[in-house]
């Protein structure tokens, strides 16, 4: 089982720590703060109070050992930055990734060999400013070098047409790879009930209302979608 250690219990932290451990990750929690180390070892397989500056007492909890080390230090950036650095050139630590609070911390970061920088702030304005400037953008992945994966609601232009009639292809540049659909229907009592779906259009499908799109192709093909 991986075995993930999260520095830094602040929100982004906590945050980190909540969903590793729902999801079964094996976790160990760290902060200096003894008040917010007793808050989460009921969730974690290990929570301690220590210096994460310290090599030794690092190495006395076995964070050597782990697959992937967070560094989710807030606001001590002088902390954060030798906490990765033991983490990637004592401790050998094969995937290091850091929360940043500014570009320029991003960068430091990255220059000592960060394998991956998050920049939480950032990438929340970003997703904000997608979701307003297209009001149907339900949600996004960045798949990196220029392509993005939405899922989009059905803009009303496209409803009631077939895929074949749309040919996103050739008009947009992107590509449909799946459609999510909720079924309603009443059982024998007359409760309504609903079901979820998820399928590879064919191009006679013919989009819905209520149809969620996922379609994958270049950012800035994927931008000239219809906002309507």
């Amino acid at each position: 089982m991986r075995r993930v250690a999260v520095v830094g219990l602040g929100r982004f932290g906590m945050a980190v720590v909540d969903q590793l451990a729902s999801s079964g990750v094996q976790v160990i929690a760290v902060d200096s703060d003894h008040e917010l180390v007793d808050e989460v070892k009921h969730k974690v397989d290990v929570a301690v109070s220590l210096d994460s500056t310290d090599e030794r007492a690092l190495r006395s909890q076995e964070i050597h050992k782990v697959d992937v080390l967070i560094v989710a230090i807030g606001e001590n950036f002088e902390a954060a930055l030798l906490t990765a650095a033991i983490a990637k050139k004592q401790l050998k630590i094969p995937r290091v990734i850091c929360r940043a609070a500014t570009s320029i911390h991003a960068e430091i970061f990255s220059q000592i060999g960060a394998d991956e920088v998050i920049q939480p702030e950032s990438e929340t304005g970003r997703q904000l400013a997608r979701k307003l400037a297209n009001p149907f953008l339900e949600d996004f992945i960045d798949l990196g070098e220029g392509f993005t994966l939405i899922e989009l609601h059905a803009p009303s232009s496209f409803r009631g047409k077939t895929l074949r009639d749309l040919n996103l292809r050739v008009r947009y540049g992107v590509n449909l790879v799946a459609i999510r659909r909720t079924a309603r229907s009443a059982d024998k009592n007359g409760v309504e009930e609903t079901r979820e779906s998820l399928s590879v259009p064919q191009p006679d499908e013919i989009i819905q209302t209520e149809d969620m799109l996922l379609l994958i192709g270049a950012t800035e093909n994927l931008s000239r979608l219809p906002k309507e």
